[in-house]
């Protein structure tokens, strides 16, 4: 009766002692992910923050009229209204057009 009572009390305690430790491991993996994925963020969130101080910066009034003033004003023309792209389609569009029409052109070439 003793033994079989030590041997029920042995092997839960050991059953309980192996799912502690793969538990702790399996949270240490985590938890090294979780650290892994917040340096990540914090790059990421330091990215757009300068490329958000960059756009403004470069879009200022101040900042245009300077570059305008280099170029001169008579030189500035505005940006046709064909050549605005509303949708990311539309200009992947129109560069697998352009590509194709230079790989006619190099075939054609290369034919000759």
């Amino acid at each position: 009766m003793f033994k079989m009572k030590f041997i029920i009390v042995s092997s839960i305690f050991i059953s309980f002692l192996l799912f502690t430790s793969t538990i702790k491991n399996k949270t240490r993996v985590i938890e090294k992910n979780i650290s892994n994925l917040t340096t990540k963020i914090s790059f990421k969130t330091k990215d757009f923050n300068e490329a958000q101080l960059d756009f403004h910066y470069l879009t200022s009034p101040a900042e245009i009229e300077k570059k305008l003033s280099i170029i001169g004003f008579d030189n500035y023309l505005p940006i046709k209204y064909s050549n605005i792209f509303f949708d990311i389609s539309d200009l992947t569009e129109i560069q697998n057009k352009i590509s194709n029409l230079k790989n006619i052109d190099e075939k054609k070439i290369q034919k000759k």
